[in-house]
Order: structure tokens, then C-alpha cells, then sequence
């Protein structure tokens, strides 16, 4: 068998004298060695080769074999690396395990702690990965369907909801038993955006196996990068052949077959294969020695065909988690990245000095797309490379506030990093250097082609379509590793990517900027041929990008556009000068863009899209549509009566913004229609709870909310649609929903919305395919004896509230709660009169003569009617001149003209004032609240749901609609009454 040094001295033999010379200067520098130390440039200046080898022995011991393969792959000679991993390097008397953590994976450990350095520990001085991880939030839950949103707005919905209470899964704990599951847990998906930490994550879990810390049950992990793999599409393999070629020493320990061992194979990255997986028409393949196509192998693999006894883990991209039938996965877990602990625990232990950690953090936090794309890891990273730049360099300058500014400024950093370092300047030197400049323009080109195909990897025939060498992209990526980096395989031709798809979207955008202001070509045009043709202006180039991404049916689009319309600002370009040399961009296109942004706002019908439009909002400095509504927020006095479309957006935006009270939605709180709900759809996606019940809805809602439930990304668990007329049609839809194996649904409400024996029947089918439903309210409808029955079977674990009360129960809207009541004589004030059997009351100036008694309302001309109320009531009253409506505690003071005395001037009561002269206004504890009303009626209805809290008053039109007026929200703590207060008038109930 070879020796390390014979090994070694013939390598460096083969290596030509400039090959030779590079390889002696890789071994000399600090940090190139992906952990190992280097050595003394003096020890090596004029070494021979075979002092060379000695030096290196001497240094590496058993991992100078592993040096020398990194220093070959750092000066492009593969084919070396090849050569010497195949030479066989003997060890005696070791296990298995052993054998493969001490020869193969020393390399192995040695890329992973070096691929988190890269992207992660830089902010944590360079700490090795078994140091530094912080454990992810891995949740369990999702059913691997695919999720065609933007990963920005998927980052959002993630941080919104980071502080919600789920099922969170260690990483050693990925294949033990799951409750409810028979057996062990054989395939896990872990879904996750670009850059949540999921390859890190593998990494881990493979390190600390290999160092005993966990896993001690596994005899062999192998993990794969789809990067490594997509190399090799054109060979065949047999599984056994597959291992042995990327873990070449389980053949030199005499492994043949791996049936009888414990295995875990991890395939990262699964978004990245090329071409996509396809299940359709598979060759079954049950031989681990029959060689077929490396994909062949993955999908027998993925099947159970092929070691059926191995754990799989795979890790992808939410876009492409439904490349794999459900049916062969298990498990599917998510990575949720940072919560909003992590994130300042992240930057505490980045930033040692404690008053420029807490200066850093609170101004993260004060800018909310900085602070939710801190959810992700790398993000992190990127703005504590920059805000630790600027705070060494600059004194009480301004701090960026955008991600358009953010990257910017990081752009910058790496430049003046390169020019300091590589090409020996000094800090105060010009950074933008033709060498400089020539590698931003030839990166933004690739970044933006490959966005166009939805590539976030790139071969040599990608670079070489954009004008870059292979050389050229090695020597990119050994320069600019923070933006651009080499994914190095075992053995295998180098690939490329960008440290994050922010970065490649960043800069796309600068690519897309350039292009125009150096050639007048619109790239986000449709035809670039007639740009050239007709003088072009930066708005066009912003409309088309606007349209554009509009257009886009998952948005991938979104992020570049809100980068595009931030480099138009002169501040942000001033920050690029030297690369931008001159400017087409004036305040008075960007005003243009501005306002064409609004009226796309006040016609996009999605609120969704509409969202991010905002966010480019505020990359170009404009907020005045949220400031005006939010102005009106803030002064409680918002009229959403009188919103416009634009504005309805705008108050979507501050509520899915804020990060604040999305626990519950309350649709009453903003208006009580079909057309609010359509505009705050987006608020019901990301709320725990949502109130929706008597808020007129019918048929139409019920798509948007069927939507909703069967959305990927919908954080639902409680539905209340009580009070609303959706009738049977209205439940199918709703039912179609609750099918979904997206609905978490828990809790649903369904109480007085005139169900008959057909829509139960529509809901009892829906529940067969729903395992989280856990209380139905059926209540106040007429499912019938049959439909009752479905539902009762199919409820069986349910708590369900259900009555078939009779027909009566399917009267329009809140009327079926009518009840009859009638005044209670001995509350009636003396001023007051009553006719008509005791259903009239007239304000008198005389006294009348009723005997004394303590329930008297002694000189406050009111009363209170019977019985008391414990339930849903619904009542309507004639009046005249001027009347109090309320509803009160039997317990309210009788004596004296105290104001306490009078409804809705104490916490016993509330009351509507219905006035001919002022119209309406609400009362409760002294407080009044003035009600614009769009019609004026002398018949008012009155709506009380104890159960729920709610009293609502209501216009009655001479059609005999409701008109809601206002709403309380109230606990309520005992029985009520309702009350009559006359200062004036007639009054008939």
C-alpha cells in the first residue's frame, strides 16, 4: 500500500512548474485551507518538492493527504484531486466507522465546518461549525405540495407567526418514532426558502455522528448534494457503485453490501436537480449491484424499492417539495429559521460590545423588511457584515433602512474587501477598479439570465453563455466568496452559485440598471429591439418591471423589482459611484413611478400582490398612502365607508406589517362586508382566529375563504361564520376547503348561516379527510334527522353543537333570533306611558300614578323590558324625537339623577341614541362615539349574542334590510335586559 508521502511526492511531481509554484503559495496563506493552518512562507520559499511533502507531514499529519486535495482544487487541476483520492492510503485495526470519520470524513468535516465559516461564522470570528450552530426551528407539519409564492412573502408569512406554538423536532430526533405512526420514520422532507439554514443543517447531523455526539444507532450517514449529483446524469451506477465513488473508503474496507447496516442517505437540495425528478413511467430497480441512471437509483431509492431499510432525508426548496408523491414521504418537517429571540441572540453574540449590539439590533428592528429578512441566517449575516463596516468607518452616519441600501452597501464592503486585499490598495482608494466593474457587470449578467430560467446553480456552459471563463469564475469565486462561491464535489467539476437568491435577484436588478443607463436597453421590456429604436426613459423600464412581475404567476419577480426601483434614488446611486457613472433617473421619473405603482395599487384585485407593491413603495421613499390610513388608525376614527381601493391595500399592508395582533381578526372591527373581507384576505391567511360572524356574507366569501383554508401557507385554526347567510351552497365551498391537506383548521362555526340536511351532508363528506377539526357549532340551523346522523358519525371525537329546532331557524339573516318580549312595569319611570297591551311608550309631562316599588327608575325617564337574556335575541323598535336603545344589567341604579343612573353612562349598560335632529351615536361607560350612517331610519333592530359577546345595532331600510350601525364587544358577566330610555317622543316595540 502507499505511504502519505510517496502518495504526495508523486502528485506534486505530475504538477507543472507554475502549477507547482501556486500550490507552495496556497499552503502559505492564512484562511485559504478551509480550516487547517498554514505554513511559514519562509519554510517553503525555495522548497523542493519533497520538502515540500516533509513540511507538510510535519504540519497535517494524517490530514496532509486532505490538504493537498484542497490545494488541487483551488488551482483547478480535478483531475489530480481524482487521482490521488483514488490511491489507496491503508489503515489497520480500525472499525468501520472509524475508518470513515479519520480518512473520508476528514474531508467531509473539514468542508462542512469550512461551508458554514463561509456562510455563517464570519459574523461569529470565524468559530468552527461544531462551535458556533445554533439548532434551527424545524417544525413538523405541511404535506409536500408544492408553494409558488415568492420566498420573500413565504419569509413574511414565516416571521409573522414565529412565536406560534408547534411541534419543534431536534435534529437527532429526525427518524425516531412519531406519535400516532407505526414503526420508524423511513423518509423525511425538510421543506425551507433559500438560505433558512438547510444544508448546514445536514451538515451538523452528519458531524455530530461521525464525532459520537449523537445518532450512535446508524453505522453509516452518507450525504449527497443534488449539485454533486446532476454531474453525473450521463454515467451509471449501481447503488453500491454510487457510494463507493463518493465514499470511496466504505470499498477499501471491503463493503459490498450495506443491508446489513444501519443507513441514513441525505440528498440536499432536491431543487436543484437537473433535470427534475419524474415518477412516471420508473424502471423498477430492487438490485443494489445493478448499474442504472443516477436518477433511476433515486427514485427506486425514494420508492422503497432499493434499500428499503435506509433512512432518507431530503431537503429542498418549497417550489419544488412536489417533485416526490406524497406518497413515498413520510414526514414532512419545515425550517423556519430564526425566531425573534434567535435573531437577537444571533447579533449579541456577533457583536461582543453590548451598547453597538443593542444599537444594531434596535435599529434592525426599526425597519420592518430588515427585520423579517433577518428570519433568515444568511441575511443575518449579510447585515452584520455591513453594519459592522459602517459603524468602524463611519460617525453618526445614517444606517440603511431598505434592502435596496443594505445591498448596496454590502456590494460595496466585498469591493473594498478585494481592494485592500487582493489587489493591495488602501481603504481610501477607489474601489471600482476596471477589474472591479468588469466582474460586477459579468455577475449581474449571469444572475439576471439564470433568474429568467429559475437556476440558482450554474455549470460551465451557463458561465460560458454569459462571457465568463471557468478560470475566470474560480478565480470570481476565490475573491468575492461572500457573493459568489464554488460548490466543491468530491470529485466532480466545479459548480457555481451565489451565496443567496437575494443576492443573484440584487444583482439581476444592478444588471437590468446598468444595461439601460450604458445602452438604453429596456431588458424588462417584452421586445429589447424597440427600446433601441424609440427613446427610452427609466420610468418605462420601471413599468415594464412593474407589469412584469405583476404577470408573474408566483412572483419571482417581486424582490428584483423592489431592487430595481431602490437603485433609482440618488442617494443609492451616489453609494455606487465609480460603477455608475452617469444617471438617467431624475425625482420627477420616479414620481411617475410612484403614481403609476398607486393606480396598479387601487386596480390590482389581489391584496396579496398588491402587498408588495407597498414594499417598492417604500424602497422609492414613498409611504404617504400608509401614512394617511394609518394616521387614521392611530386616531381611531377611520371610516372604512369611505376607503378607496388604494386605501383598502394600504390598510392590508399595516396589519400584515405590524407583526402585532394577528392572534385574532375581527372583521367588525373595519366593516362589516364582502368587499372588506376580499381586501383583508391576506390578514385572515396569517391570523390564528378569525371573527367573521354577521358580517353579511354569502356564497362569494365562502370561495375566498375555501382559498384560504387549502392555502400551504394559511395559519388558520379558528373560523367563526356564525350569522352569516351562506346557505348550502356556501358550506360546499367551505367544505372543499376544510378537504384540503393543507387545513389546520380547528375550530369552525357555522351557527344560524340557514344549513338544511344538504350542506351537512357536503360538511360530513369533508370531514372524512380532516384529522385536525376538533369543535363544530352547527347550531341554529336545520340539518334534519338523516344529515344529522352523517354528521354524528362523522364527528364522532368531535365536541359538535347541533339542533334541528325546525324551519323557523332558516329565516334571513340574524331575524331567526327574534324573540318576544314585553316591559317590565315595575321599572317604568312615572313620566312614561304605556299603550297598546304595554308595546307603546309615551314621554308624558305628567306624572302617572304606579305604585312604589325598588326596581323603579326613579327620575330618569327609562325601563327595562323581560325576561332576561342568556342567549342569541334579536329585537326591532319604532321611535320617534329622541331615544335611547340599550341593553343593561338587571343591577343598574334606580335613584337620584346621578349619571350613573342613565344607559350607557355606566360599565352596566350601553346604549344607542337615536336622535331626529343629530342621528346616531353609541354609548357605554360616559363615553360617546358618533356613527355616520349611510341611510337614516326610525326602526332600528337590535342584535345581542351573549355566548360571543357582541351587541350590534342595525338600520332597518324600508325594504326591510339591516344596515349595521355599530358594535359592541363585550364579556359579558350576567343575564341582560333590554332598556328604553324616552327623553322625547314615541316609541313601539
Amino acid at each position: 500500500m502507499t505511504t502519505a508521502q510517496e502518495a504526495l511526492l508523486e502528485t506534486l511531481e505530475d504538477l507543472g512548474a507554475e502549477d507547482f509554484e501556486k500550490f507552495r503559495w496556497y499552503l502559505c496563506q492564512q484562511g485559504a485551507l478551509e480550516g487547517f493552518q498554514r505554513i511559514k512562507r519562509c519554510h517553503l520559499e525555495n522548497a523542493s518538492r519533497e520538502n515540500t511533502v516533509d513540511h507538510m507531514i510535519q504540519t497535517y499529519s494524517e490530514h496532509a493527504v486532505t490538504v493537498a486535495t484542497v490545494v488541487l482544487e483551488k488551482i483547478g487541476r480535478n483531475d489530480m484531486v481524482k487521482t490521488l483520492s483514488k490511491t489507496k492510503i491503508g489503515t489497520k485495526g480500525k472499525s468501520v466507522k472509524w475508518t470513515w470519520f479519520t480518512w473520508g470524513s476528514s474531508l467531509k468535516i473539514k468542508r462542512f465546518q469550512h461551508e458554514y465559516k463561509i456562510v455563517c461564522s464570519r459574523v461569529w470570528m470565524a468559530t468552527l461549525l461544531k462551535q458556533i450552530y445554533t439548532d434551527l426551528y424545524i417544525t413538523q407539519g405541511g404535506s409536500g405540495e408544492v408553494n409558488k409564492e415568492h420566498e420573500s412573502r413565504q419569509i413574511e408569512r414565516a416571521s409573522w407567526n414565529s412565536n406560534r406554538t408547534e411541534t419543534i423536532i431536534r435534529k437527532e430526533d429526525i427518524f425516531k418514532v412519531v406519535p400516532g405512526r407505526d414503526g420508524e420514520t423511513r423518509t423525511v422532507m425538510t421543506n425551507g426558502v433559500a438560505g433558512i439554514g438547510k444544508t448546514v443543517l445536514t451538515q451538523k447531523f452528519t458531524l455530530d455522528w461521525a464525532e459520537d455526539k449523537a445518532n450512535h444507532d446508524m453505522d453509516f450517514i452518507f450525504p449527497f448534494t443534488f449539485k454533486e449529483l446532476n454531474m453525473l446524469s450521463e454515467k451509471e451506477f449501481s447503488l453500491v457503485e454510487l457510494i463507493h465513488y463518493f465514499f470511496s473508503e466504505t470499498e477499501r474496507a471491503g463493503i459490498s453490501t450495506f443491508e446489513s447496516y444501519r443507513v441514513v442517505l441525505i440528498f440536499d437540495g432536491l431543487d436543484e436537480c437537473r433535470p427534475p425528478l419524474d415518477f412516471n413511467n420508473t424502471d423498477f430497480v430492487t438490485d443494489p449491484t445493478k448499474s442504472t441512471s443516477v436518477h433511476v437509483l433515486l427514485k427506486n431509492l425514494i420508492m422503497g424499492k432499493l434499500l428499503p431499510s435506509a433512512h432518507l432525508w431530503i431537503t429542498t426548496r418549497p417550489a419544488a417539495a412536489n417533485q416526490i408523491p406524497p406518497a413515498f414521504v413520510d414526514m414532512v418537517t419545515e425550517i423556519r429559521g430564526f425566531n425573534n429571540l434567535q435573531k437577537e441572540e444571533y447579533f449579541r453574540k456577533r457583536f461582543q460590545d453590548e451598547e453597538q449590539a443593542s444599537r444594531i439590533l434596535s435599529h434592525i428592528q426599526s425597519s420592518q423588511s430588515l427585520y423579517i429578512m433577518c428570519h433568515i441566517p444568511v441575511f443575518c449575516w449579510i447585515t452584520a457584515t455591513v453594519l459592522e463596516d459602517m459603524l468602524k468607518t463611519t460617525e453618526g452616519g445614517k444606517l440603511p433602512t431598505t434592502l435596496t441600501e443594505m445591498y448596496i452597501h454590502f456590494l460595496v464592503v466585498q469591493a473594498k474587501v478585494k481592494k485592500v486585499k487582493y489587489d493591495d490598495g488602501v481603504e481610501t482608494d477607489s474601489h471600482w477598479s476596471p477589474d472591479n466593474k468588469k466582474m460586477i457587470v459579468l455577475l449581474g449578467k449571469l444572475a439576471f439570465e439564470q433568474l429568467q430560467k429559475g437556476n440558482l446553480i450554474f455549470y460551465e456552459s451557463d458561465l460560458t453563455k454569459c462571457g465568463i471563463e471557468t478560470r475566470t469564475a474560480l478565480w470570481y469565486s476565490g475573491v468575492f466568496t461572500q457573493i459568489f462561491k464554488e460548490e466543491k464535489g468530491l470529485y466532480q467539476d466545479p459548480v457555481f452559485c451565489f451565496v443567496h437568491l437575494s443576492l443573484q435577484e440584487f444583482l439581476a436588478a444592478l444588471h437590468v440598471h446598468l444595461t439601460f443607463i450604458t445602452s438604453d436597453v429596456n431588458l424588462m421590456s417584452k421586445s429589447t429591439k424597440w427600446t433601441k429604436l424609440f427613446k427610452c426613459n427609466i420610468k418605462h423600464v420601471h413599468r415594464s418591471a412593474v407589469d412584469k412581475a405583476l404577470q408573474s404567476p408566483n412572483g419571482h419577480l417581486d424582490l428584483l423589482l423592489r431592487f430595481l426601483l431602490g437603485l433609482s434614488l440618488e442617494a443609492n446611486q451616489k453609494l455606487l459611484q465609480g460603477l455608475i457613472t452617469n444617471t438617467q433617473t431624475s425625482a420627477e421619473s420616479n414620481q411617475k413611478t410612484v403614481e403609476y405603482i398607486k393606480k396598479k395599487i387601487s386596480e390590482e384585485s389581489s391584496a396579496e400582490r398588491s402587498i408588495n407593491l407597498f414594499h417598492c413603495l417604500n424602497e422609492l421613499r414613498d409611504c404617504s398612502l400608509v401614512e394617511d390610513v394609518q394616521q387614521f388608525l392611530n386616531a381611531g376614527n377611520l371610516s372604512t365607508n369611505e376607503l378607496t381601493p388604494a386605501q383598502w391595500s394600504a390598510l392590508a399592508f399595516i396589519l400584515v406589517s405590524s407583526g402585532k395582533d394577528l392572534n385574532v381578526f375581527d372583521l367588525k372591527r373595519y366593516s362589516q362586508s364582502e368587499e372588506a373581507l376580499q381586501r383583508l384576505l391576506p390578514v385572515v391567511k396569517v391570523s390564528n382566529k378569525a371573527l367573521l360572524g354577521g358580517c353579511h356574507l354569502s356564497e362569494s366569501s365562502c370561495a375566498l375563504l375555501s382559498s384560504v383554508l387549502s392555502s400551504p401557507t394559511s395559519r388558520l385554526r379558528q373560523l367563526d361564520l356564525s350569522h352569516n347567510d351562506l346557505l348550502d351552497t356556501g358550506v360546499r365551498l367551505v367544505s372543499e376547503g376544510l378537504k384540503s391537506p393543507h387545513c389546520s383548521l380547528e375550530t369552525l362555526s357555522l351557527s344560524g348561516c340557514q344549513v338544511t340536511e344538504n350542506g351537512c351532508r357536503f360538511l360530513a363528506a369533508a370531514l372524512a379527510f380532516n384529522y385536525h377539526l376538533t369543535e363544530l357549532d352547527l347550531s341554529y340551523n336545520h340539518p334534519g334527522d338523516s344529515a344529522e346522523n352523517d354528521l354524528n358519525s362523522s364527528t364522532l371525537f368531535l365536541p359538535s353543537r347541533l339542533d334541528h329546532s325546525g324551519t323557523h331557524r332558516l329565516k334571513t339573516f340574524i331575524r331567526k333570533y327574534s324573540c318576544e318580549l314585553e316591559v317590565d312595569p315595575n321599572t317604568v319611570n312615572r313620566t312614561l306611558k304605556l299603550y297598546d297591551n304595554n308595546r307603546t311608550v309615551v314621554k308624558m309631562s305628567a306624572l302617572a300614578s304606579y305604585p312604589d316599588h325598588p326596581d323603579r327608575f326613579q327620575l330618569i325617564p327609562q325601563l327595562l323590558l323581560r325576561p332576561a337574556l342568556t342567549g342569541r335575541h334579536f329585537w326591532e323598535v319604532n321611535w320617534t324625537e329622541d331615544v335611547f336603545i340599550a341593553l343593561s344589567y338587571r343591577g343598574i341604579e334606580r335613584k337620584g339623577k346621578s349619571i350613573g343612573c342613565a344607559f350607557g353612562y355606566s360599565d352596566q349598560s350601553w346604549s344607542l341614541k337615536c336622535a331626529s335632529d343629530k342621528g346616531y351615536s353609541a354609548y357605554h361607560n360616559g363615553r360617546k362615539t358618533m356613527i355616520t350612517a349611510s341611510t337614516y331610519s326610525h326602526r332600528v333592530a337590535v342584535y345581542v349574542d351573549c355566548p360571543a359577546g357582541i351587541l350590534s345595532y342595525y338600520s332597518v331600510d324600508t325594504d326591510n334590510s339591516l344596515i349595521h350601525l355599530h358594535t359592541f364587544d363585550i364579556a359579558f358577566t350576567e343575564p341582560v335586559h333590554f332598556g328604553l330610555y324616552v327623553k322625547s317622543g314615541i316609541v313601539s316595540v
